[in-house]
């Protein structure tokens, strides 16, 4: 009798695997549960993991402000009801819950669920969800009105195709004075670009892609202020006819002279993520990623061991596992 329980049991557990398995391979873009982390262990997480041990890793010696934490950084979030059910998933499920009270998306579509996800951290702007320069412009000048209200010392911005590595991202500022301008980030292309300014002249300048996420203290951002904000920033946009990342290089280089620094640890999917070592992943800021559908299943994603790939294409929820290993859906990667 208790031989046949004990078969019976066993093939109990082998058709729940079966089960779990086939979920992951015929529905690789649903993640359909998403359970708050406690804040003890987030709290714990964010206290306990230093990068001093890797190489290139910041020190307390680095750091020129070790009182930066995580409450000092704005954190936005551009998406669209494009990809609600697509991107939004996966950042809710990994780095969101890390930086629940920093982070805030801003979007042009209502979605209760997401608004409860975030506890109200889903703002509709109200701009047009097409990717056009001005409809982007639209929603980065939400962000930055956003920020200079929060009274935070560091407005940082990201796209939805990003991964954060929050504790890096915390570790990274605290090289850098909030009270000083600092416009931070990663260029897209290796030479200055340039702009028709005004039907008269042609103005050289660089900017960091939005897609790799910037950051600007809070000094620099006030100075920006005449020029940006309460919708001004769309003025900007329309009078260079540029994207919204491109118009933040133009007014911060070009109009108050600030050069941007460059940030290797920033990263989109306008480099090769697989070619980031395994060993250096712990040391980067945001990852990027880039999937088109018919177009040869171009896939441009981290290489990182983790979940089935049909299952976890942006390779994020691998890439937080391996971050992050302590959380609990991580228990499903097979070891």
């Amino acid at each position: 009798m208790a031989r046949k329980m004990l078969k019976a049991l066993a093939l109990l557990l082998a058709l729940g695997y079966c089960s779990l398995l086939v979920s992951q391979l015929t529905h690789p873009f649903k993640i359909v549960e998403i359970r708050p982390v406690p804040e003890r262990i987030v709290s714990n997480l964010l206290s306990n993991f230093t990068y001093d041990e890797s190489p290139g890793g910041t020190s307390l010696e680095d750091s020129v402000n070790k009182n930066i934490t995580l409450e000092d950084i704005f954190i936005s979030v551009k998406t669209s009801r494009h990809y609600q059910t697509s991107r939004l998933p996966v950042i809710l499920k990994t780095w969101f819950q890390l930086a629940k009270e920093q982070t805030w998306f801003f979007t042009d579509v209502d979605n209760p669920l997401h608004q409860n996800q975030t506890n109200g951290h889903m703002i509709n702007t109200h701009c047009p969800s097409y990717h056009q320069p001005k409809h982007l412009c639209c929603k980065t000048s939400m962000e930055y009105d956003h920020f200079l209200d929060s009274g935070k010392k560091w407005f940082c911005h990201f796209d939805d195709d990003n991964y954060v590595n929050i504790p890096r991202l915390v570790a990274v500022l605290q090289r850098y004075d909030h009270r000083l301008d600092w416009y931070l980030g990663r260029q897209s292309v290796n030479r200055p670009v340039y702009v028709n300014y005004q039907k008269k002249k042609i103005l050289y300048f660089r900017f960091g892609t939005g897609g790799a996420g910037y950051c600007i203290s809070r000094s620099l951002a006030l100075k920006m202020s005449p020029i940006a904000s309460g919708g001004r920033f769309m003025s900007v946009c329309e009078g260079i006819r540029m994207p919204d990342d491109v118009a933040i290089g133009f007014i911060i280089e070009q109009l108050l002279k600030v050069n941007i620094t460059e940030v290797p640890e920033f990263h989109s999917h306008l480099e090769q993520m697989k070619l980031l070592p395994l060993n250096k992943l712990r040391d980067q800021i945001s990852f990027g990623f880039f999937w088109k559908k018919n177009y040869k299943d171009t896939i441009n994603a981290v290489n990182v061991p983790g979940f089935n790939a049909r299952y976890d294409p942006t390779r994020f929820l691998s890439l937080h596992c391996f971050l992050f290993p302590y959380f609990q859906f991580c228990k499903l990667i097979r070891r």
